[in-house]
């Protein structure tokens, strides 16, 4: 019998080359809620070292994720700052119901770069600063906490003209970050490993609870690892970095 021809010999170690090759690294899209920036660029890299797939980060304010969610972003997991738009997802169809879980519980934090220039609730009770930044409150649940908060004190109506609004967490923190604005409430992640300054870690009991979910959107839903990095997020290595960064783990 003549030896099979060149080309069918190519043909069969090509066949064997690919069932030895390892699956496909796949991409995920994940929209971010802004506090959450530095934990979950940890988690990655945890996430891909494990996986071989590659998280791509968008981060901002979960408001204005959802209103791009709607208009068709193609966004296949969301990390919220919230438990509401999440939920709000699934019942308007953009998520996949039964997906959703808390997978940190946000603490907010007043912070200023001089140190003993936030000593308490005194500093917002003395106002002794021309400009005091939040997230905007309208899409961002640690503003919405920080109006709580101030309102809890009874000192927002003589705060109010003092307040600097940042489109989200990120930038309310970079406003007090470059001294546009003496103090500012920010998230107690930001400033986990912030040298310096002063702080103080807002009372639970003075707004409610920042209770984060995480969901699987409906543009992920076919996509398999999508779903194994919502299940990477309940991981020992993953609840470890979230702790690390001063949530507390529901």
């Amino acid at each position: 019998m003549s030896a099979p021809p060149i080309a069918r010999i190519f043909l069969a170690a090509l066949l064997l080359l690919a069932g030895l090759a390892p699956a496909r690294a796949a991409d995920v899209k994940v929209a971010v809620a802004a506090n959450f920036t530095d934990p979950v660029k940890e988690i990655g890299q945890g996430f891909e070292k494990s996986t071989g797939h590659k998280l791509i980060l968008s981060f901002g304010a979960t408001g204005q994720f959802y209103a791009q969610i709607t208009q068709g972003a193609p966004f296949e997991v969301l990390i919220s700052a919230d438990q509401a738009t999440p939920a709000k997802a699934i019942a308007e169809g953009y998520a996949v119901a039964g997906t959703a879980f808390t997978y940190a519980v946000g603490k907010l934090a007043l912070f200023s770069k001089t140190a003993g220039a936030v000593a308490g609730e005194t500093t917002l009770k003395e106002a002794k600063f021309a400009k005091l930044s939040i997230a905007n409150p309208a899409t961002a649940p640690y503003g919405a906490a920080a109006i709580e908060t101030m309102k809890a004190l009874g000192v927002y109506e003589a705060l109010a003209p003092k307040i600097v609004q940042g489109n989200n967490i990120a930038q309310a923190f970079q406003f007090v970050d470059t001294g546009n604005a003496e103090v500012g409430f920010v998230a107690l992640s930001q400033i986990a490993f912030v040298e310096g300054g002063s702080r103080w870690i807002v009372p639970a009991n003075l707004h409610k609870p920042i209770a984060q979910d995480v969901v699987l959107l409906k543009a992920g839903a076919n996509n398999e690892t999508a779903k194994a990095f919502l299940q990477y997020l309940k991981s020992p290595d993953a609840r470890r970095v979230i702790e690390k960064f001063g949530y507390g783990i529901d």
